[in-house]
């Protein structure tokens, strides 16, 4: 059934306004959560920490101080929401346990986004950077069994396969290559002008949490390991961000940023399954409506535009739902494992001049690949355990990534 935002009739914004005892909510427990419902939390978490900054660059860039009033009161109420969604996670989840689902849901909603995407180049980005979050899973997940003797199954269940994918070293790209052709919100389908901010936003959040909590690893192997992968995040939210229309004006950005919170909580209410967090969805979506009204009231008021100006259809998407993609992204893995980016292009490293970006790039930031953090990582649990840990439901789709003990560096990146 769709759903039109616009023709809600919101609360007002000022009775959305929370005390400080609801922004301390009942977390969920890290042993009994469904996987998904924490993907969940971390995308919303995401989702608001996007939120606040977009209107915090506003307010730097706009000399109309009603306007900074009114996206204040707005970006007040996102910072409330963003503290509750933080602490729905429990005290007694560490870092790389919350890891594992910042990978999962990287994983998993990438590969949900690009089967449903419209335009080719978008779906070729999200296809390119889901083999790399899928590597850093595996990663991750073994440096979880090294360091704590436990299985990452414990914290993703069975929805998500665990072994290589396009390996962490061949990630290292120039900066040049990162950037990529924007959209254009004028002529640009409903779904991608959302995909690109919501995968923005998600990946947005993983650099964050690297970038920040990844010195806090007890060990400094752990700390090298979270500072490459988080170097990886950086060109994520550099190739995703350069998809989204630089042409909107700022009002234009606030009602789109509004909508698209609103159509997430949407979502993540009709598929959530934990009771006490549907709750939580059900009541930010209600804030949300108020925020996303509140938006209009600008564009209305500074632009003379309304809704159907800036999303002339208004009724949400397709919602997104969270469920395995394991066949996806073995079809993916399959067939690109050995691309990587060139300038606008996909290219397999088969393809590229010995003088491309990319293996400048390389030989300047990897003096020996033997010593790479994420190559380590998995060198030091196969001679630890005999093997590599992998959680997979048939052999790897790829011969050469078939072997448990040697940790292929050359996939993606060698020619």
């Amino acid at each position: 059934m769709s759903f039109n935002p616009f023709l809600a009739k919101p609360k007002k914004i000022e009775s959305t306004i929370m005390n400080f005892k609801m922004l301390s909510p009942k977390p969920y427990d890290k042993n009994l959560v469904d996987p998904y419902t924490r993907v969940r939390c971390i995308l919303m978490n995401g989702t608001e920490y996007e939120a606040v900054w977009s209107k915090h660059h506003l307010n730097r860039h706009c000399g109309n101080n009603d306007i900074r009033r009114a996206v204040g009161l707005i970006r007040n109420c996102e910072q409330q929401q963003q503290k509750l969604i933080a602490s729905l996670k429990p005290t007694d989840e560490n870092i790389l346990q919350t890891t594992l689902g910042y990978e999962q849901l990287a994983v998993d909603l990438t590969a949900f986004l690009a089967q449903r995407q419209t335009n080719q180049f978008v779906k070729d980005a999200l296809d390119f950077a889901l083999l790399e979050d899928f590597d850093h899973l595996y990663r991750y997940a073994n440096l979880l069994e090294s360091d704590m003797g436990e299985h990452a199954e414990t914290y993703i269940g069975s929805y998500t396969e665990i072994m290589p994918g396009r390996p962490t070293v061949a990630h290292h790209r120039h900066p040049f290559d990162n950037i990529k052709k924007p959209i254009s919100n004028i002529s640009a389908d409903p779904i991608t002008k959302c995909d690109v901010s919501i995968i923005t936003a998600a990946e947005q959040q993983t650099m964050n949490y690297y970038m920040n909590i990844g010195a806090f690893y007890k060990h400094q192997k752990g700390r090298e390991v979270y500072s490459e992968i988080a170097m990886v995040e950086e060109e994520h939210v550099s190739q995703y961000g350069s998809l989204i229309d630089p042409s909107m004006t700022m009002l234009d950005d606030l009602l789109m940023h509004e909508y698209i919170e609103s159509y997430l909580y949407y979502s993540m209410y009709n598929d959530e399954t934990d009771k006490h967090i549907k709750r939580v969805w059900e009541m930010l979506f209600e804030q949300e409506l108020a925020h996303l009204h509140s938006a209009l009231a600008l564009v209305r008021k500074y632009e003379n535009k309304d809704w159907f100006d800036v999303l002339p259809l208004g009724d949400y998407p397709e919602l997104i739902t969270f469920s395995p993609q394991k066949e996806y992204i073995r079809q993916i893995l399959a067939n690109t494992a050995c691309n990587t980016s060139c300038y606008e292009d996909y290219l397999s490293v088969n393809k590229l001049p010995d003088n491309a970006n990319f293996f400048v790039y390389q030989k300047q930031t990897i003096k020996d690949v033997q010593t790479m953090p994420s190559h380590l990582i998995i060198e030091e649990h196969i001679e630890k355990f005999n093997t590599d840990y992998r959680l997979q439901d048939k052999e790897h789709p790829i011969k050469a990534m078939r072997e448990r003990k040697v940790d292929n560096v050359n996939i993606g990146r060698v020619k």
